[in-house]
Protein backbone atom coordinates (compact mmCIF):
# COMPACT_ATOMS: atom_id res chain seq x y z
CA UNK A 1 0.00 0.00 0.00
CA UNK A 2 2.67 2.26 1.01
CA UNK A 3 4.45 1.51 -2.72
CA UNK A 4 1.01 3.08 -4.33
CA UNK A 5 0.69 5.57 -1.96
CA UNK A 6 4.22 7.17 -2.34
CA UNK A 7 3.59 7.89 -6.29
CA UNK A 8 0.55 9.24 -6.00
CA UNK A 9 1.88 11.93 -2.97
CA UNK A 10 4.81 12.56 -5.45
CA UNK A 11 2.41 13.46 -8.55
CA UNK A 12 0.31 15.69 -6.20
CA UNK A 13 3.27 17.22 -5.06
CA UNK A 14 4.03 17.80 -8.52
CA UNK A 15 0.90 19.04 -9.82
CA UNK A 16 0.18 21.34 -6.76
CA UNK A 17 3.76 22.94 -7.13
CA UNK A 18 3.79 23.70 -10.65
CA UNK A 19 2.73 26.42 -12.85
CA UNK A 20 0.82 25.46 -15.57
CA UNK A 21 2.72 26.61 -18.92
CA UNK A 22 0.23 28.42 -21.26
CA UNK A 23 2.21 27.53 -24.26
CA UNK A 24 0.63 23.84 -23.20
CA UNK A 25 -2.75 24.74 -21.74
CA UNK A 26 -5.19 22.41 -23.89
CA UNK A 27 -7.18 23.91 -26.43
CA UNK A 28 -10.87 25.49 -25.46
CA UNK A 29 -13.02 23.17 -27.50
CA UNK A 30 -16.99 24.90 -28.59
CA UNK A 31 -19.36 24.22 -31.37
CA UNK A 32 -17.89 26.63 -33.81
CA UNK A 33 -13.58 27.11 -33.44
CA UNK A 34 -10.73 25.33 -31.53
CA UNK A 35 -8.37 28.49 -30.46
CA UNK A 36 -4.87 27.99 -28.93
CA UNK A 37 -4.59 29.74 -25.94
CA UNK A 38 -0.98 30.93 -27.46
CA UNK A 39 -2.70 33.39 -30.18
CA UNK A 40 -3.84 35.65 -27.56
CA UNK A 41 -0.45 35.63 -25.76
CA UNK A 42 1.09 36.08 -28.93
CA UNK A 43 -0.99 39.40 -29.63
CA UNK A 44 -0.08 40.81 -26.35
CA UNK A 45 3.67 39.97 -27.19
CA UNK A 46 3.87 41.54 -30.32
CA UNK A 47 3.46 44.79 -31.87
CA UNK A 48 0.74 45.45 -33.68
CA UNK A 49 1.34 45.91 -37.58
CA UNK A 50 -0.73 48.18 -38.09
CA UNK A 51 1.37 50.49 -35.67
CA UNK A 52 4.40 49.55 -37.29
CA UNK A 53 2.64 50.43 -41.03
CA UNK A 54 2.16 54.04 -39.37
CA UNK A 55 5.51 54.59 -37.91
CA UNK A 56 6.82 53.27 -40.91
CA UNK A 57 4.76 55.03 -43.30
CA UNK A 58 5.43 58.07 -41.35
CA UNK A 59 9.21 58.56 -41.45
CA UNK A 60 8.89 57.79 -45.06
CA UNK A 61 6.48 60.10 -45.37
CA UNK A 62 8.17 62.96 -43.72
CA UNK A 63 11.39 61.51 -45.03
CA UNK A 64 10.52 61.92 -48.88
CA UNK A 65 9.01 65.71 -48.02
CA UNK A 66 11.72 66.49 -46.85
CA UNK A 67 14.37 65.08 -49.08
CA UNK A 68 12.34 66.32 -51.99
CA UNK A 69 12.19 69.64 -51.27
CA UNK A 70 16.26 69.65 -50.60
CA UNK A 71 17.01 67.11 -53.67
CA UNK A 72 18.37 70.09 -55.51
CA UNK A 73 21.00 70.12 -52.29
CA UNK A 74 21.60 66.27 -53.02
CA UNK A 75 24.09 65.26 -55.69
CA UNK A 76 24.57 61.91 -57.55
CA UNK A 77 22.97 59.23 -60.10
CA UNK A 78 19.46 61.03 -59.66
CA UNK A 79 15.84 59.27 -61.88
CA UNK A 80 12.73 60.12 -59.92
CA UNK A 81 12.45 63.48 -57.41
CA UNK A 82 9.94 61.76 -55.15
CA UNK A 83 11.63 57.74 -56.27
CA UNK A 84 15.39 59.36 -55.04
CA UNK A 85 13.35 60.48 -51.92
CA UNK A 86 12.10 57.57 -50.75
CA UNK A 87 15.20 55.18 -52.14
CA UNK A 88 17.64 58.00 -49.79
CA UNK A 89 15.20 58.03 -46.77
CA UNK A 90 15.58 53.47 -47.29
CA UNK A 91 19.39 53.44 -47.27
CA UNK A 92 19.99 56.06 -44.62
CA UNK A 93 17.55 54.24 -42.33
CA UNK A 94 19.34 50.89 -42.84
CA UNK A 95 23.14 52.87 -43.04
CA UNK A 96 23.30 50.93 -46.35
CA UNK A 97 24.96 54.25 -47.50
CA UNK A 98 26.42 53.69 -50.94
CA UNK A 99 27.36 57.42 -51.84
CA UNK A 100 25.51 57.19 -55.15
CA UNK A 101 22.76 60.03 -53.43
CA UNK A 102 24.82 62.35 -50.96
CA UNK A 103 24.02 65.54 -49.05
CA UNK A 104 25.42 68.46 -50.59
CA UNK A 105 24.10 71.51 -48.19
CA UNK A 106 24.46 72.27 -44.79
CA UNK A 107 20.38 71.81 -44.40
CA UNK A 108 20.46 68.11 -46.16
CA UNK A 109 23.67 67.01 -44.29
CA UNK A 110 21.39 67.86 -40.90
CA UNK A 111 18.40 66.14 -42.48
CA UNK A 112 20.39 63.08 -43.20
CA UNK A 113 21.80 63.48 -39.63
CA UNK A 114 18.60 63.08 -38.00
CA UNK A 115 17.14 60.63 -40.20
CA UNK A 116 19.66 57.91 -39.91
CA UNK A 117 19.37 58.29 -35.77
CA UNK A 118 15.62 58.09 -35.78
CA UNK A 119 15.54 55.33 -38.99
CA UNK A 120 17.96 52.92 -36.76
CA UNK A 121 15.44 53.54 -33.76
CA UNK A 122 13.01 52.63 -35.78
CA UNK A 123 14.57 49.31 -37.17
CA UNK A 124 16.01 48.92 -33.92
CA UNK A 125 12.73 48.95 -31.83
CA UNK A 126 9.67 48.42 -34.53
CA UNK A 127 10.66 46.66 -37.38
CA UNK A 128 12.55 43.91 -35.85
CA UNK A 129 10.44 42.91 -33.55
CA UNK A 130 7.47 42.96 -36.89
CA UNK A 131 10.11 40.32 -38.35
CA UNK A 132 10.42 38.23 -35.14
CA UNK A 133 6.65 38.02 -35.39
CA UNK A 134 6.18 36.89 -38.64
CA UNK A 135 9.39 34.40 -38.26
CA UNK A 136 7.61 32.51 -35.48
CA UNK A 137 4.38 32.05 -37.85
CA UNK A 138 6.38 30.68 -40.27
CA UNK A 139 8.74 28.73 -38.04
CA UNK A 140 5.02 26.87 -36.80
CA UNK A 141 4.49 26.35 -40.39
CA UNK A 142 7.77 24.27 -41.08
CA UNK A 143 7.35 23.07 -37.83
CA UNK A 144 3.84 21.23 -38.73
CA UNK A 145 5.46 20.53 -42.25
CA UNK A 146 8.00 18.42 -40.54
CA UNK A 147 5.84 16.11 -38.01
CA UNK A 148 3.44 15.91 -41.34
CA UNK A 149 3.79 12.68 -42.22
CA UNK A 150 3.82 11.74 -37.89
CA UNK A 151 0.60 11.46 -35.80
CA UNK A 152 1.28 14.11 -33.79
CA UNK A 153 -1.32 16.28 -31.73
CA UNK A 154 -1.17 20.15 -31.60
CA UNK A 155 0.28 19.92 -28.23
CA UNK A 156 2.83 17.77 -29.30
CA UNK A 157 3.69 20.46 -31.99
CA UNK A 158 3.84 23.47 -29.41
CA UNK A 159 6.18 21.18 -26.66
CA UNK A 160 8.80 21.14 -30.22
CA UNK A 161 8.37 24.28 -30.57
CA UNK A 162 9.13 25.52 -26.73
CA UNK A 163 11.74 22.74 -27.17
CA UNK A 164 13.81 24.33 -30.33
CA UNK A 165 12.03 27.31 -31.26
CA UNK A 166 15.39 29.37 -31.88
CA UNK A 167 16.91 25.96 -34.32
CA UNK A 168 13.91 26.76 -36.12
CA UNK A 169 14.09 30.49 -36.59
CA UNK A 170 17.37 29.96 -37.05
CA UNK A 171 16.19 27.88 -40.02
CA UNK A 172 13.15 29.89 -41.69
CA UNK A 173 15.62 33.28 -40.80
CA UNK A 174 18.45 31.44 -43.28
CA UNK A 175 15.81 30.45 -45.98
CA UNK A 176 14.39 33.59 -46.46
CA UNK A 177 17.88 35.12 -46.88
CA UNK A 178 18.66 33.33 -49.31
CA UNK A 179 15.30 33.86 -51.24
CA UNK A 180 16.03 37.22 -50.90
CA UNK A 181 19.98 36.84 -52.00
CA UNK A 182 18.65 35.28 -54.97
CA UNK A 183 16.29 37.39 -55.76
CA UNK A 184 18.83 40.40 -55.32
CA UNK A 185 21.04 38.78 -57.26
CA UNK A 186 18.61 37.85 -60.49
CA UNK A 187 17.20 41.33 -60.58
CA UNK A 188 20.67 43.26 -60.49
CA UNK A 189 21.91 40.80 -62.87
CA UNK A 190 18.44 40.79 -65.19
CA UNK A 191 17.46 44.65 -64.34
CA UNK A 192 20.42 46.66 -63.45
CA UNK A 193 22.95 44.92 -66.05
CA UNK A 194 25.44 43.86 -63.93
CA UNK A 195 27.61 40.97 -64.33
CA UNK A 196 26.65 37.99 -61.75
CA UNK A 197 29.37 38.25 -59.74
CA UNK A 198 28.92 42.14 -59.18
CA UNK A 199 25.30 41.24 -58.76
CA UNK A 200 26.59 38.89 -56.07
CA UNK A 201 28.89 41.70 -54.40
CA UNK A 202 26.19 44.40 -54.93
CA UNK A 203 23.92 42.23 -52.65
CA UNK A 204 25.97 41.06 -50.27
CA UNK A 205 27.44 44.47 -49.45
CA UNK A 206 24.12 45.89 -48.90
CA UNK A 207 22.20 43.48 -46.63
CA UNK A 208 25.50 43.55 -44.33
CA UNK A 209 25.06 47.47 -45.03
CA UNK A 210 28.56 47.79 -46.17
CA UNK A 211 27.68 50.04 -49.10
CA UNK A 212 30.77 50.46 -50.62
CA UNK A 213 28.76 51.91 -53.75
CA UNK A 214 30.80 51.01 -56.42
CA UNK A 215 27.46 49.30 -57.53
CA UNK A 216 24.15 49.93 -56.59
CA UNK A 217 20.77 50.62 -58.16
CA UNK A 218 20.76 53.40 -60.24
CA UNK A 219 17.72 52.97 -62.56
CA UNK A 220 13.99 53.89 -61.89
CA UNK A 221 13.05 50.16 -61.74
CA UNK A 222 16.08 48.85 -60.15
CA UNK A 223 15.26 51.86 -57.15
CA UNK A 224 11.39 50.64 -56.74
CA UNK A 225 12.76 47.47 -55.94
CA UNK A 226 15.34 48.45 -53.24
CA UNK A 227 13.19 50.05 -51.80
CA UNK A 228 11.76 46.92 -50.35
CA UNK A 229 14.14 44.85 -51.13
CA UNK A 230 16.83 46.50 -48.82
CA UNK A 231 14.66 46.74 -45.92
CA UNK A 232 13.62 43.10 -45.78
CA UNK A 233 17.02 41.38 -46.20
CA UNK A 234 18.91 43.69 -44.20
CA UNK A 235 16.95 43.04 -41.24
CA UNK A 236 16.14 39.51 -41.97
CA UNK A 237 20.18 39.00 -41.86
CA UNK A 238 20.27 41.07 -38.30
CA UNK A 239 17.29 38.54 -37.39
CA UNK A 240 19.86 35.76 -38.44
CA UNK A 241 22.58 37.18 -36.08
CA UNK A 242 20.67 37.10 -33.79
CA UNK A 243 18.99 33.90 -33.40
CA UNK A 244 22.70 32.59 -34.01
CA UNK A 245 23.82 34.34 -31.02
CA UNK A 246 20.57 33.34 -29.13
CA UNK A 247 21.33 29.73 -30.02
CA UNK A 248 24.41 29.52 -28.69
CA UNK A 249 23.61 31.19 -25.56
CA UNK A 250 20.88 28.78 -25.50
CA UNK A 251 23.42 25.85 -25.87
CA UNK A 252 25.53 27.04 -23.41
CA UNK A 253 22.67 27.50 -20.85
CA UNK A 254 21.68 23.82 -21.20
CA UNK A 255 25.15 22.30 -21.04
CA UNK A 256 25.25 24.02 -17.71
CA UNK A 257 21.89 23.02 -16.74
CA UNK A 258 22.88 19.01 -17.53
CA UNK A 259 26.09 19.44 -15.69
CA UNK A 260 24.12 20.48 -12.75
CA UNK A 261 22.02 17.89 -12.37
CA UNK A 262 24.65 15.22 -13.25
CA UNK A 263 27.17 16.21 -10.90
CA UNK A 264 27.06 14.81 -7.91
CA UNK A 265 25.75 15.98 -4.65
CA UNK A 266 27.76 17.02 -1.59
CA UNK A 267 27.60 18.28 2.03
CA UNK A 268 28.54 21.55 0.86
CA UNK A 269 25.77 21.28 -1.58
CA UNK A 270 23.13 20.08 1.13
CA UNK A 271 24.75 22.91 3.70
CA UNK A 272 24.09 25.65 0.86
CA UNK A 273 20.83 24.52 -0.21
CA UNK A 274 18.97 24.49 3.90
CA UNK A 275 17.73 27.74 3.34
CA UNK A 276 16.04 27.77 6.84
CA UNK A 277 19.47 26.80 8.75
CA UNK A 278 17.50 23.58 10.78
CA UNK A 279 19.94 20.63 8.96
CA UNK A 280 16.98 18.94 6.53
CA UNK A 281 17.16 20.42 3.10
CA UNK A 282 13.09 20.63 2.11
CA UNK A 283 12.46 19.72 -1.81
CA UNK A 284 11.43 23.45 -2.34
CA UNK A 285 14.77 24.13 -0.52
CA UNK A 286 16.39 21.76 -3.18
CA UNK A 287 15.04 22.91 -6.07
CA UNK A 288 16.08 26.58 -5.29
CA UNK A 289 19.53 25.70 -4.87
CA UNK A 290 19.75 23.76 -7.93
CA UNK A 291 17.63 26.81 -9.99
CA UNK A 292 19.99 28.96 -8.59
CA UNK A 293 23.05 26.95 -9.65
CA UNK A 294 21.80 26.68 -13.21
CA UNK A 295 21.55 30.72 -13.72
CA UNK A 296 18.05 30.91 -13.54
CA UNK A 297 16.90 32.41 -10.56
CA UNK A 298 19.44 35.07 -8.60
CA UNK A 299 19.85 35.57 -4.60
CA UNK A 300 18.11 39.11 -5.31
CA UNK A 301 15.15 37.07 -6.87
CA UNK A 302 14.49 35.10 -3.99
CA UNK A 303 14.92 38.20 -1.51
CA UNK A 304 11.84 39.69 -3.68
CA UNK A 305 9.93 36.59 -3.32
CA UNK A 306 10.34 36.08 0.41
CA UNK A 307 9.89 40.28 0.91
CA UNK A 308 6.66 39.42 -0.62
CA UNK A 309 5.83 36.25 1.46
CA UNK A 310 6.57 37.93 4.12
CA UNK A 311 3.79 40.42 3.54
CA UNK A 312 1.52 38.27 2.74
CA UNK A 313 2.00 36.06 5.96
CA UNK A 314 -0.02 37.95 8.37
CA UNK A 315 -0.17 35.61 11.05
CA UNK A 316 3.42 34.34 10.69
CA UNK A 317 3.27 30.96 10.39
CA UNK A 318 5.34 30.53 7.79
CA UNK A 319 2.33 29.43 5.79
CA UNK A 320 -0.08 31.08 3.54
CA UNK A 321 -3.93 30.45 3.97
CA UNK A 322 -6.80 32.42 2.68
CA UNK A 323 -7.30 34.75 5.48
CA UNK A 324 -3.75 35.87 5.40
CA UNK A 325 -4.35 36.74 1.75
CA UNK A 326 -7.77 38.52 2.84
CA UNK A 327 -6.24 39.97 5.14
CA UNK A 328 -3.10 41.24 3.26
CA UNK A 329 -4.66 42.17 0.41
CA UNK A 330 -8.26 43.91 1.02
CA UNK A 331 -10.92 43.64 -1.30
CA UNK A 332 -10.78 47.17 -3.21
CA UNK A 333 -14.12 49.31 -2.77
CA UNK A 334 -13.45 51.71 -5.34
CA UNK A 335 -16.38 51.18 -7.94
Amino acid sequence: MDDVREPLKSRKYRRCRSAPLAEYAPLETTNTVSVPVTESIFRNLHPSFHKVAIFLAFYLGIGTICFYLVRNQIKGEKTNGVLDAVYFCIVTMTTVGYGDLVPNSILSKLLACAFVFTGMALVGLILSKAADYLVEKQEMLLVKALHMHQKVGHIQVLKDVETNSLKYKCIVAFILLLVLISAGTIFLATVEKLDLVDAFYCVCSTITTLGYGDKSFSTQAGRVFAIFWILTSTICLAQFFLYIAELNSQSRQRALVKWVLTRRTTNVDLEAADLDGDGVVGAAEFIIYKLKEMGKISQEDIGLVMEEFEDLDVDQSGTLSISDIMLAQPPSTEK
